[in-house]
């Protein structure tokens, strides 16, 4: 499998809806879990620097990504604001760069992730070891849903994953890139499942 294929969020497939089932977690030490690749045999990719930029929306999160080496890529997805594995549906067009400038002035830029992502391929899981400006590492699956792969099948390897990289549950990360940068930023981000911020919610939680 080429790079070019899985440098960007989707798969192969663009336009129509896709779906995956997903984890990010915070990371304390990129060097196990790149270790904890090796010994899975997992398929290693190369490091990829991807600029995402968010548009305000009323629904869902939309970005765009500019991934070097890779393609610019506008992505939708709709992904509830949990901890531990999940859903997430999205779609994905290859765009123009000079696209940015028009969503800029149509919808408004709500932050900017830069980050450099080493990828991994697990069967039909992608590993990304990110490091994130401003915000440090993460660990993140995606198991890709279709043909013989189900959700109960991207469930499965998702709950094998945690256990071989040993992820305890509080460094499960419930919030995106998106709402992480903008609370490093000093914004009243609001937690879209009962209007708390996660400040707040972390308080709670310590």
């Amino acid at each position: 499998m080429s790079l070019k294929k899985y440098c960007n969020v989707g798969c192969c497939v663009t336009g129509s809806g896709m779906r995956n089932i997903e984890l990010k977690a915070r990371l304390a030490e990129r060097s196990v879990a790149e270790s904890v690749c090796q010994s899975l045999e997992a398929s290693y990719q190369g490091a990829i620097h991807q600029i995402d930029t968010y548009f305000q929306t009323s629904e869902g999160r939309l970005k765009l990504r500019e991934a070097s080496p890779g393609e610019t890529e506008l992505v939708y997805y709709e992904r509830p604001d949990v901890a531990g594995p999940k859903g997430c549906d999205y779609q994905l067009e290859t765009v123009s760069p000079s696209i940015k400038e028009m969503l800029r002035r149509a919808l408004g830029v709500v932050t900017v992730v830069d980050k450099v992502r080493q990828l991994y391929l697990w069967q039909n899981v992608r590993i990304h070891v990110d490091e994130v400006s401003g915000l440090g590492s993460f660990i993140e699956f995606e198991a890709v849903l279709g043909g013989a792969y189900d959700e109960a099948d991207g469930f499965e390897k998702l709950r094998f994953l945690i256990e071989a990289f040993q992820i305890d549950d509080d460094a499960h990360e419930e919030f995106s890139y998106l709402e992480l940068m903008r609370s490093e930023q000093g914004d009243d981000v609001t937690n879209r499942r009962g209007g708390v911020p996660i400040s707040s919610e972390r308080e709670r939680s310590v």
